[in-house]
């Protein structure tokens, strides 16, 4: 387990990163989320060592982190760290024989993550005749060479067609089901879909923190009402509620002193109803609460 306790970088009179802490869990994905410039990219250099804090420290599996324990990570960072005048295959085996694989285990290790990729017919390119899109693949590519401990990714969806989106998940689901993995990314609708905790920052600060499902419930207690047939607008004169949206039938409002039996009973009394039920609050918008 990763465990950042109150991490805190100064840049001059900047503070970048101020008193963070979270744990990055076995087994679990979890998404890393903020604002340009909240932080996130700081806080995962200083967990892979490539910042020193200012204050706080990391620890892996209890202990002070040590740059060995960092060598068995697997890390993407926000500038692309490969060799673009390189052949593929043959970068892919640098890296893996650097961390002690032979030469035979370290080539079949390539193939297999080309193949997965769908890109074993490149593995001769260099990679600067890559689209944008490949390179991104052989950058995660390279961050699982060597089978790590642990899986520090910043942006690694950047770019990505849905296609490759999902063959990145599934490589990831196959190398990393049992390791922290720690992700940033912008695109809301993906950490939703994948991940288990989420960290947000927002100016340095964390703001949130937590399984997902548990940060929804910590937000408004939102209902779904769909009416049979008829026009569900009539909820905006409804006391006790505030309405979010209504389309036709369909209305969604957050209880403002109302109980949800309450809100069915007066559903009820207006007509016949398909159903009230607790909606789901998307992660875009805990984001935008937390954040405000």
């Amino acid at each position: 387990m990763i465990d950042v306790s109150s991490l805190s970088r100064q840049f001059g009179d900047h503070l970048a990163v101020d008193d963070v802490s979270f744990q990055v869990r076995p087994g679990r994905m979890t998404g890393f989320v903020g604002a340009n410039g909240a932080g996130k990219t700081t806080t995962m250099r200083m967990i892979m060592g490539v910042l020193a804090p200012s204050a706080g420290e990391v620890r892996w599996n209890g202990e002070p982190i040590t740059p060995e324990t960092r060598r068995t990570f697997g890390y993407m960072p926000e500038e692309r760290g490969l060799y673009p005048r390189m052949r593929i295959r043959e970068q892919l085996v640098y890296f893996a024989r650097l961390h002690g694989f032979s030469r035979t285990d370290a080539a079949s290790r390539a193939d297999d993550l080309l193949e997965h990729f769908g890109i074993v017919d490149r593995a001769d390119d260099l990679l600067d005749d890559l689209s944008l899109g490949n390179q991104q693949r052989i950058q995660i590519a390279a961050a699982l060479i060597h089978r790590p401990a642990a899986l520090v990714l910043d942006e690694p969806f950047s770019g990505l067609d849905p296609l490759a989106v999902d063959a990145m998940v599934d490589l990831l689901r196959r190398e990393a089901k049992d390791l922290p993995l720690l992700f940033s990314s912008h695109q809301l609708d993906l950490v939703e879909r994948l991940c288990d905790d989420l960290v947000i920052l927002s100016g340095g600060r964390l703001v949130a923190y937590g399984p997902v499902e548990e940060l929804r419930g910590q937000g408004a207690d939102r209902y779904r009402v769909v009416m049979d047939g008829s026009d569900a607008a009539w909820l905006r004169d409804l006391r006790g509620i505030e309405v979010r949206d209504v389309d036709g039938s369909t209305a969604l409002v957050d209880l403002d002193g109302l109980t949800p039996t309450e809100l069915t009973r007066a559903a009820v009394e207006r007509g016949p109803i398909v159903e009230v039920s607790r909606a789901r609050q998307p992660l875009s918008e805990i984001f935008r609460e937390v954040i405000r």
